[in-house]
């Protein structure tokens, strides 16, 4: 029905899909906190977030959010706020495993949360990202068909970007898996959740400071 239009979205959401951003860093920490399932269902709960973002663009309230100016403004700090508290608790646990590293001996001993946790926490950071709502209304309206159904699409599209996102994001958490097993595993995620706590808190910063200056 589009074919032309799907592969032209295809390498776009590909593109889109392996460039770093929050979702990387997010699935990359919850992977070295709690193994190859956290960064999975973190990623699930990302991924579940394309399709809010998706029906909201195919029923046109991305745009209605983005012209009211209070509302993308609330967004945006909601979102902001969200990355700063989850940088905190990444550089919570560097501190922790820092004063505990040589406790950790049994690599089986990993997951310390509820998988709710990393849904919740994956799901709350797609859909409190207001770049990912600008990016889906921008960028779904010019791949869908106007003969066809806008809704039905904006579905499909999505569920392209969920299946592309889940594979490449799983793969991340077993690269992350995979590498802290290999002699440095207390040392290396030490480091993973500084670093990614470094990075999501400097993201939520530079997110409020952007909205702040924009303010009237």
């Amino acid at each position: 029905m589009f074919s032309d239009l799907f592969l032209a979205y295809l390498v776009a959401i590909s593109l889109l899909t392996i460039t770093p951003g929050v979702d990387t860093l997010l699935v990359m920490r919850n992977a070295g906190r709690g193994g190859f399932q956290d960064g999975c269902v973190t990623s699930l709960g990302i991924c579940c977030g394309l399709f809010i973002h998706a029906t909201l663009s195919a029923l046109g309230i991305s745009l209605l959010l983005v012209q009211t100016s209070w509302a993308f403004s609330a967004l945006k700090w909601a979102g902001a706020l969200y990355l700063i508290w989850l940088g905190l608790g990444s550089l919570r646990q560097a501190i922790k495993r820092g004063n505990t590293i040589r406790k950790q001996t049994s690599p089986g001993a990993r997951r310390t949360v509820s998988l709710q946790v990393p849904l919740r926490e994956g799901l709350l950071s797609n859909v409190l990202n207001p770049k990912t709502a600008l990016f889906y209304m921008a960028l779904l309206p010019q791949f869908v068909n106007p003969e066809g159904s806008a809704f039905q699409q904006s579905m499909v599209l999505a569920g392209v970007h969920f299946l592309l996102a889940m594979l490449w994001q799983c793969g991340l958490a077993w690269a992350v898996v995979r590498f802290r097993g290999v002699g440095v595993n207390a040392r290396v995620k030490r480091l993973l959740n500084g670093v990614t706590g470094s990075f999501l808190v400097a993201m939520g910063i530079r997110l409020a400071a952007n909205e702040a200056g924009s303010a009237p």
